[in-house]
This record gives C-alpha cells, sequence and structure tokens, in this order.
C-alpha cells in the first residue's frame, strides 16, 4: 500500500504539469497563429488602402490614348478617381462622373490641354493635365 503511495504522490504531480504544459502550449500556439492571421489582415487593408486611396481624394490617372492624332480624329481621354463627389475636365468635355476606371473620346482640332479637376464631399480638390497634339 506504502508503495502504490508513492507511486501516486510522483505520478499524480507529473501527470498534472504534463496537462498544464499541453494545454499552455496550445493556447500559445493558437494565439501566435491568431498574431499571425491578424497582421496579414492588417497588410492587407493597407495595401488595398494604398491600392484604391484610402478616404482620401486621388487622382491614380489622367492620360490620352493616342496622345497625338490626325486632324478628324478622336482619342480616349482616360481617368481614375477614388474619393471624389465631382469631377470635370477643361476644356470641358460631356459624360464626366466621378470612376475608378473610365475613358471618354474627344476630337480636338487643335493641340488641347486638358486638364481633369476633382472634387470631394470636404470641398479638397486634386488636378492633372495632359496634352492631344493634333498632327498636320
Amino acid at each position: 500500500m506504502r508503495y502504490t503511495l508513492k507511486i501516486l504522490w510522483v505520478t499524480v504531480p507529473l501527470l498534472c504539469c504534463y496537462l498544464v504544459w499541453t494545454f499552455y502550449s496550445r493556447w500559445h500556439d493558437n494565439q501566435a497563429y491568431v498574431q499571425r492571421i491578424n497582421e496579414q489582415k492588417a497588410a492587407q487593408a493597407r495595401a488595398f488602402e494604398e491600392t484604391y486611396g484610402g478616404d482620401s481624394l486621388m487622382i491614380r490617372s489622367f492620360y490620352a490614348a493616342p496622345q497625338a492624332i490626325s486632324p478628324g480624329q478622336t482619342a480616349q481621354l482616360c481617368y481614375s478617381v477614388s474619393n471624389a463627389k465631382s469631377v470635370r475636365v477643361e476644356p470641358s468635355v460631356e459624360n464626366i462622373w466621378p470612376a475608378f476606371s473610365r475613358c471618354v473620346k474627344v476630337a480636338p482640332s487643335k493641340d488641347t490641354v486638358y486638364k481633369f479637376i476633382a472634387e470631394d464631399d470636404k470641398g479638397n480638390t486634386k488636378s492633372a493635365s495632359v496634352t492631344v497634339k493634333v498632327i498636320r
């Protein structure tokens, strides 16, 4: 009987230590996994914000294709804007509205500098310009 009690006094604490260590190590690994997932989500959110402009007004692109045309031909003015309430082009071009990716046709008769102006709901504005050359 005394021998059995000695074995119990040794094995029960060892078994308890083993169980505590097992549960702790699983909890610790789970916490590390959750932290890695949260870091990945934060990195994806930063990349998304950087790509799509976050909450600030941004003209992502404004260009003409082609940049040089012959008289009577048309070119495309293409633009991309994020977080804009309104947009306009000077000289005036019809059918312009805020869009992430959009192109409109223009047919200038002489070299023309087009200015793209975007405004957000706070009254902030940004602008960009491009030149369409008419080759004679």
